[in-house]
């Protein structure tokens, strides 16, 4: 059995305006995971990931380059077990 995990991930610079959102969500659905992103009104972008292990943490290193026109500045994660927001989510949607 593969270990299921789940991360919060908070990513600062100029990560709004550039599609980072639409792309996150993308390359997320490429790697099977559910979850969310959303842009948060001080100008980051925050993600909500969940799957296997391998699979978040190369989401995770993702978001630090992000869609050709972001300028990431800070990638910062936690993990968050499903229970802290809900429970596990299904599918990954873009809010």
């Amino acid at each position: 059995m593969t270990e299921v995990i789940c991360k919060r991930c908070l990513v600062s610079g100029r990560v709004q305006g550039v599609f980072y959102r639409a792309t996150t969500a993308g390359r997320a659905r490429e790697l099977g995971l559910a979850g969310w992103v959303r842009n948060l009104a001080d100008g980051r972008v925050e993600v909500r990931a969940c799957g296997e292990k391998a699979d978040v943490e190369a989401l995770c290193q993702w978001l630090w380059r992000g869609p050709a026109g972001a300028q990431v500045s800070d990638v910062s994660c936690l993990d968050q077990g499903p229970e802290e927001s809900g429970g596990l989510p299904t599918g990954f949607t873009t809010r």
